[in-house]
């Protein structure tokens, strides 16, 4: 079952890679042509999707050290905003040698694993082991969903430099998913399941 559910998900973050290439959320023709000659659809619509996710997720991280109720979770909230910011650097870069204009596709949209704006609201109202549980639970939605779009990327994706940001992408990714589910947050789930509430 765990398998089956893996590949479906697989499934679901190829598809969406290769929905916004050829849709609505389709990037815009690159203005130079030599630059983006090894750009197919796939890696910039990778690119304009993963961009706004970390973006989103720099939100929700900056709040950590302010009102987190764990140590270890500010801790790894604080090496999480750094990964963060380097891997923006990255994607911002990569963005620009494609030749692809940041038109920002995705503005207003939230994406599968995208942490919300709501949920950015309700952080900045809530402390300790509330805001523990929100924001481990939505960062490991975010990581979750931006391994498998990295994933995709490198199976679909032709520019070599994007494959290889990918592949180092989904790799810290995993890591921190591993020190996250570590994590000592009480009542925190896992699973990808709701817990029953408490009476």
């Amino acid at each position: 079952m765990q398998l089956r559910r893996y590949v479906l998900t697989r499934r679901t973050a190829a598809a969406l890679l290769l929905g916004l290439a050829v849709a609505g959320c389709a990037s815009r023709p690159a203005t130079d042509g030599t630059a983006s000659a090894a750009f197919n659809d796939t890696d910039t619509a990778w690119l304009q999707l993963v961009i706004p996710m970390d973006e989103r997720a720099s939100l929700l991280i900056d709040l950590a050290p302010a009102r987190a109720g764990h140590a270890t979770v500010a801790a790894w909230a604080e090496e999480a905003g750094r990964r963060l910011r380097d891997e923006l650097g990255d994607l911002r870069e990569l963005l620009e040698v494609s030749g692809v204009p940041d038109t920002r596709p995705h503005e207003g949209h939230d994406m599968p694993g995208m942490v919300t704006l709501d949920t950015v609201r309700r952080a900045r109202t809530a402390t300790g082991e509330n805001f523990d549980r929100l924001f481990t639970g939505s960062l490991r939605a975010h990581l979750v969903q931006v391994r498998m779009l990295c994933a995709s990327e490198r199976t679909s994706g032709s520019a070599e430099r994007a494959q290889d940001l990918a592949a180092a992408i989904e790799r810290s990714a995993a890591r921190q998913i591993t020190r996250l589910d570590a994590l000592p947050v009480p009542g925190r789930n896992t699973s990808g399941t709701r817990r029953p509430a408490r009476t």
